[in-house]
């Protein structure tokens, strides 16, 4: 470490990507501090995948047991079930608090000095940590930002965080509204959707464009549809946007035609969630003592290397990861993030491949991706000058699906005609957030169907649905 600087690198954010950054930085031999105002772990552990997956994992199970007719067909028959709400909720707040303190634990145990109060840049290498006993200053050779990311909340919703809350506030599930609204159709919007339909809530979903899910692959989109949304007690508004959302018992939404702007209908439900994405939190980090400016979307300009941009130039040893860059806003490609910058400040040149991290939402059964969709494939190929092809296979033909009794998914690969390289791989059924992972492997190393079709996979098994989409493309 340099005799001018107190600490090597400091971190402004302890999320999943704070986190990251600084049990690499450690490992590396950086003497490293932590700044950190809120929950130790950030939105990830506290109210985002950690809780969400505990609700998720015992409704399921509440889904699974009071569905006799698929037990029956296994031979088994259930009495009647029942659940505790607050047991549930306990369940997610619980896991909350272990992850917490398992994070923690983890970086004061690898000698990483964790610093609360609101930290922002001071200058160049420098930091600035507002605390209840006032104000400090720390010099560091390199500062990572890693502030996160908050709940977008549009434009005429009032949000009181009891009848109309967000993420932030639904997975602490202090009710189970008999009727709820989600705005949104997106991971956030499915999963609750999941959860509150599993636990006997009536749902109106809201989807401000022209088709549910719209940031998944159509096919897999259509096929989800099917399966997670149709047959539950789930009524859906597509091109529609809440154009007003009105606080209270009932509370009141004004529905309106996002197109056009006309009025539609007026609806009165118990609550509202609000699942309308997430925006950066980038707000009070003391970026314009260094002259760095936002972008229009008010994220953290960085380059390949997550190094922090002005006008385009590289700002020196200032790096940035996670969601305020607005690359993926995913814990684990924060993680990814955070390992990439440290790596390039100790001078070991990295960047990080967004095509090969894979995203999944965790309903039942399960959606996940790696890769480009059809649609951005094709305009991909279009713009360099290749043939895109498609194959799929499905879950109604694989042995172990049948022997779950669990069939209805599908995987898709997207690959080019001319070399056969993959580039998104698409799934929708039971594990395919595991699944996933395989496919993710050959994005990264840019693998062709070619060779993926004379892989071995062990039968039975879930994950001969790709082998079989993969020797369909080379048939």
């Amino acid at each position: 470490m340099s005799e001018n600087f107190d600490y090597d690198l400091v971190i402004i954010g302890a999320g999943v990507g704070g986190h990251g950054a600084a049990l690499h930085a450690v490992s590396c031999g950086l003497k490293t501090a932590i700044v950190e105002a809120g929950d130790m772990g950030g939105t990830c552990v506290n109210r985002g995948c950690i809780p969400s997956k505990a609700l998720l994992a015992a409704s399921g199970r509440v889904r699974e047991l009071r569905n006799s007719h698929h037990l029956k067909s296994l031979g088994i028959q259930v009495e009647q079930v029942t659940f505790d709400r607050g047991a549930i909720a306990n369940h997610a707040n619980n896991l909350v608090s272990k992850i917490q303190g398992d994070l923690t634990n983890s970086l004061k145990r690898l000698g990483v000095d964790i610093i609360r109060g609101w930290g922002k840049i001071a200058g160049s290498q420098k930091v600035s940590i507002t605390t209840d006993s006032g104000e400090k200053h720390i010099t560091a050779k390199d500062i990572i930002l890693s502030p996160g990311s908050v709940p977008f909340v549009p434009p005429g919703i009032q949000v009181d965080g009891k009848t109309v809350f967000t993420s932030d506030q639904g997975v602490k599930l202090e009710t189970l509204p008999p009727w709820i609204a989600i705005i949104g159709s997106g991971y956030i919007g499915l999963e609750f959707s999941d959860v509150y339909s599993a636990l006997g809530c009536e749902i109106t979903m809201i989807e401000a464009l022209d088709q549910l899910m719209p940031g998944f692959d159509r096919d897999i989109a259509k096929l989800a549809q099917r399966v997670l949304i149709n047959p539950r007690d789930i009524e859906t508004k597509v091109g529609i946007y809440a154009k007003r959302v009105i606080p209270g018992t009932p509370v009141v939404i004004e529905l309106a035609d996002f197109k056009t702007k006309e009025d539609i209908d007026v609806l009165e439900v118990d609550a509202c969630l609000v699942a309308t994405g997430r925006i950066p939190a980038t707000n009070n980090l003391g970026l314009e003592t260094l002259g760095i400016e936002l972008d229009r979307r008010n994220y953290i300009p960085v380059d390949d290397h997550m190094a922090v941009l002005s006008g385009g130039e590289v700002v020196p040893h200032v790096w940035a990861i996670g969601d305020a860059t607005g690359k993926m806003m995913l814990a684990h490609a924060a993680s990814a993030q955070g390992i990439v910058a440290v790596e390039n400040i100790i001078g070991h040149p990295r960047s990080v491949d967004y095509r090969s991290i894979p995203a999944a939402a965790f309903t039942h059964p399960e959606v996940s991706y790696v890769g480009l969709t059809e649609v951005a494939a094709r305009e991909l190929g279009q713009g360099v000058g290749f043939e895109i092809a498609t194959t799929k296979s499905y879950f109604k033909g694989n042995s172990k699906a049948l022997a779950e009794k669990e069939s209805d998914g599908m995987a898709k690969v997207v690959y080019r005609q001319d070399t056969g390289e993959v580039l998104g791989v698409h799934i929708f059924g039971m594990h395919a957030s595991d699944l996933i992972h395989e496919a993710a492997a050959a994005i990264a190393n840019r693998q062709a169907v070619q060779d993926l079709a004379h892989l071995v996979h062990a039968h039975p098994t879930l994950s001969e649905v790709l082998d079989e989409a993969y020797k369909r493309a080379v048939v």
